[in-house]
């Protein structure tokens, strides 16, 4: 039986945001690596099963304000990253973060790397009443995540590429 994780990403109330399982590939220098087939599902909250489309593996690095998805060909969005706190393993078999609702993603298409939901993330700043230290991390991370994935810095240049090919092309 594969090794599965419940991943799952909470909103700064606690409440259940984005949550899926995951199959563990392995751990390397950048983080954890986590991957799901095309087809499998994911929920938000307590909604119904939303479909994966595409094949992919999260990064969850140690101790950054971060998180990465990869995706296979042909979904638009190579890369994803969730600017929240730093993932905590509740055991082996559960991560859960807080989702800081800013987003630094590249484009398959043509390779531009933009920086998205700063709305989303003002709201919620007054909103869940985000400290300071919080909203300063936040915006550090969302930052240092333009240039490094703009610029192709490991792990956004090629060293997901070997996870990804763990996971493309099964079924789940």
């Amino acid at each position: 039986m594969p090794d599965l994780v419940s991943v799952n990403y909470r909103k700064y109330d606690g409440s259940l945001h984005w949550n899926l399982r995951m199959r563990r590939l392995g751990e390397d220098g950048h983080g954890v690596w986590l991957g799901l087939p095309a087809g499998a599902v994911m929920r938000k909250g307590y909604g119904p099963p939303v479909p994966i489309e595409c094949a992919h593996v999260i990064l969850f690095p140690h101790e950054v304000w971060w998180t990465a998805v990869f995706n296979a060909a042909p979904r638009e969005t190579e890369v994803y990253c969730d600017i929240a706190t730093p993932p905590e393993w509740v055991s082996d078999h559960e991560v859960t973060m807080v989702d800081l609702d800013l987003d630094v993603l590249r484009k398959r298409t043509d390779g531009s790397t933009l920086l998205v939901d700063q709305d989303e993330f003002a709201e919620h700043q007054v909103r869940y009443r985000y400290p300071a230290d919080v909203i300063a991390e936040a915006e550090a991370a969302g930052r240092w995540l333009m240039d490094a994935v703009d610029g192709r810095a490991e792990p956004f240049g090629n060293a997901f590429e070997p996870w990804l090919g763990m996971v493309d092309g099964e079924r789940p």
